[in-house]
Formats: C-alpha cells, structure tokens, sequence
C-alpha cells in the first residue's frame, strides 16, 4: 500500500469514527460532497501540472480532513475555497519541485486570513475519549514508522510542556500546568500532532534537524502565548512560518528570479501572519 493510501485511509477512519462518537458537526453528505470536491480539484490540478506525471492522488484526502476536523465554516464553500488553494500551493507554489508548506495548514490559515469572522478553529469535534485517543495513536504509529517520523510527536510533547511551563505558566499565576496538559486530552490537537506536524515533504529526515524544527514551532507557538494570550491558532502559526525553512539547503543557489520569489513568499507569510494576529482574540471551541 503506497504511503498516501495509508495515510487517507487512516483519516477516514478516524473521521468516521469521529463521526459516530464524537461532535462532527458536518453531516454525512456535507462530508462527502467536500471530499469528492476536493479529488476532483487535486486531478485537474494535477492534469495541468507539468512538473508531474498524472497519477491517482490520495494525499488530498488527507488534505480535505484535516480541514473538517480543525475548522468550523458558516458555508460549505469555504471548505471549498480553502481546500482549493491548499492544493494549488501544492502544485504551483514550488521551488526545485517542492512546496513550501503543508496543504492543510495552508489553507487553514487562508481560512484565517479572509474568514477570520465565518472560518474558525475548533479543538473538540473529536472529543477527549482515552479510547478514541489510543487508536489515534495506533494508527499514526504505523505511518510515522514508514516515513521516518516517529521523533516528531514525542519532541513535541516535551518541548510544548516544558517551554509553556518556562515561558507561560511560571509568567502567569492564573495559568496551572495542569491547564496546559490538559490540552493533550484532546483527540484534534493530538491528530494534529501525529499527522499534521509530521508530513514528510515539509518536515526534516535526519533526526538532528527534527529537533531544530520541532523546537522553533514550540517556541514560537509558545512566545506568542507568552505575550499574546493562549490563542489556539498559534500553533498552525508557527508550523507556517517554520515550515518555509525546512529545506533551506535550497535557498543557497538560487538565481535572481528564484531568490525574489522566496523573499516574496517569506515577505507575505510575515505580514499575513501579522494581520491574523491583530484580530479580535477569539477562537471556537467544541467539548464533549
């Protein structure tokens, strides 16, 4: 089974299992519409790239559930929209062939730029099931060991828990650890963590440089909590940002076109994520 299959099948099931018990609030035919949608686009965006040869791509869906799972959208064609430059980031946004960030965490913070009042995060459609979490983990455990990510997750955890207790919780007297590791209960931050944070085409091999990487996210989802308050965006902030600079062996020989478009890029994701900073300080949350 090609590593693209694995990983969709792995989030559909855990959609569905979401799904039947948990808070998805998308109905069946929503779901389904939105992931039909989303193979389509992926085909004709794949059919007019040149740099690739036309093949079965899987790797949408991963795309198209993440979407779900994470944000709550008053219209369905903002899923659309989002999903549809997720990809076309994927496809036309390159350099040496390669995109420069995750699709799912593209458009989520697409979502945020021009939706910030319609597209919100949510952090428990899934809910906080011990159980659900178990098999979360099962599943993510059999992918991460083919891609060589298996690292990343638990770099994560470390880092997040001690950079928020050094940097938020010893700062803010209302804040307690146990407010911070709560946070682990959560079935969606978890995904987000075994799935979203280790896709192999945005995230370093060698075990040396996982460590840089997962460090620079931690630390600047965490300063941002430090001097902006928890917000749950802050994470998929800081995945963006750093993001850009994990194949920067790239970036040494570029020619004068290449190095105006990456300066170009770097230039609009600092300022876009400025502007989604400034915004009113709220996000969605779903318990249960």
């Amino acid at each position: 089974m090609s590593i693209q299959l694995h990983q969709s099948l792995n989030l559909l099931l855990l959609l569905v299992i979401g799904f039947f018990t948990a808070n998805v609030y998308l109905t069946w035919i929503d779901i389904v519409f939105i992931l039909c949608f989303t193979l389509v686009i992926e085909h004709i965006f794949l059919y007019f790239n040149s740099s690739r040869e036309f093949y079965v791509s899987y790797s949408a869906l991963t795309t198209a559930v993440g979407v779900m799972v994470l944000i709550y959208a008053s219209s369905i064609w903002i899923y659309f929209l989002i999903i549809t430059l997720g990809l076309a980031q994927k496809h036309f946004l390159t350099l040496s062939s390669k995109h420069f960030f995750n699709p799912s965490n593209f458009a989520l913070i697409i979502a945020l730029l021009f939706f910030y009042e319609d597209a919100r995060f949510v952090t428990g459609q899934f809910g906080d099931e011990v159980l659900f979490s178990m098999v979360v983990f099962v599943l993510a455990l059999s992918i991460l060991v083919r891609v060589g990510r298996v690292l990343i997750p638990f770099l994560f955890i470390f880092f997040y828990l001690l950079l928020q207790y050094l940097l938020v919780v010893y700062f803010d007297p209302t804040i307690t650890f146990q407010q911070i590791s709560h946070r682990f209960y959560s079935v969606t931050f978890m995904l987000f963590i075994y799935f979203m944070l280790t896709d192999p085409l945005v995230t370093p091999a060698k075990w040396q440089e996982q460590v840089v990487f997962v460090f620079f996210i931690v630390l600047g989802a965490t300063l941002l909590d430090r001097f902006y308050g928890f917000r749950v965006q802050h994470l998929f902030m800081s995945v963006f940002l750093v993001s850009f600079f994990v194949h920067y062996r790239r970036y040494k020989k570029l020619s004068q076109q290449e190095l105006k478009l990456v300066v170009t890029i770097l230039f609009l994701v600092i300022v876009s994520l400025i502007y989604i900073e400034y915004q009113a300080p709220y996000y969605f949350e779903m318990n249960g």
